[in-house]
């Protein structure tokens, strides 16, 4: 009777084992964990799931970033040279209180003359003021000054006894510059080569382009 009852539960047993494995109840959770069609489990392609989409979201914020501060800096440069237009406009007055001024009588002159001469003289001054004040500053290089293709136009070289070749003989006329960009370059003479004698080297030439 025991074997009859010991083959009844072996046979009970078999056939739980098929059911089992029919339903994928005896497979081992790490197997399935391990061995995926591409070679990671399910937890392993989270992990890479994840650091993927985190790369994008910083990628995302740096480009974000970037797009701020190049608008920043374009508004910023908008404010700042919007006058340009209306300065350059402005740079005609100032040429011509100074042609007055070089023109008005220094010695000899009556009180009105005298007068009239003082007023030009500050409202020059004034008009300068405003131009500083709103960030257009005159450029009228001395002569000995080196000679900056970024700030001076060269409108001709001349022998100097007085200077070095290469540096500022004299300004023909004042220029300008608004927040360090020229909005109009100083034009001026230029010592010539063998200048001064010659602290040029040999073969060098001003280079005039602005």
């Amino acid at each position: 009777m025991s074997d009859t009852y010991n083959d009844r539960n072996d046979a009970e047993a078999r056939e739980d084992a098929e059911l089992n494995a029919e339903a994928g109840l005896d497979a081992d959770p790490n197997d399935e964990l391990a061995h995926e069609d591409d070679g990671l489990g399910p937890v392993d392609a989270l992990i890479a799931e994840r650091d993927e989409w985190k790369d994008r979201a910083l990628r995302a914020v740096a480009e974000a970033d970037n797009v701020k501060r190049r608008a920043e800096r374009e508004m910023n440069d908008a404010r700042a040279y919007a006058i340009t237009r209306f300065a350059r406009d402005l740079l005609g007055v100032a040429d011509n209180l100074s042609r007055a001024l070089q023109a008005a009588p220094k010695e000899n002159a009556d009180a009105a003359v005298g007068g009239l001469v003082t007023g030009l003289e500050m409202t020059e001054k004034s008009l300068l003021s405003a131009f500083e004040s709103n960030g257009l500053t005159r450029v009228a290089p001395e002569a000995g000054e080196a000679f900056d293709p970024n700030l001076h136009q060269a409108m001709m070289e001349q022998p100097s006894d007085s200077v070095a070749a290469g540096q500022v003989v004299q300004t023909m006329q004042a220029g300008y510059a608004l927040f360090g960009r020229v909005v109009r370059p100083a034009m001026v003479v230029v010592a010539a080569r063998g200048s001064n004698g010659g602290s040029q080297e040999p073969g060098a030439r001003v280079d005039a382009k602005v």
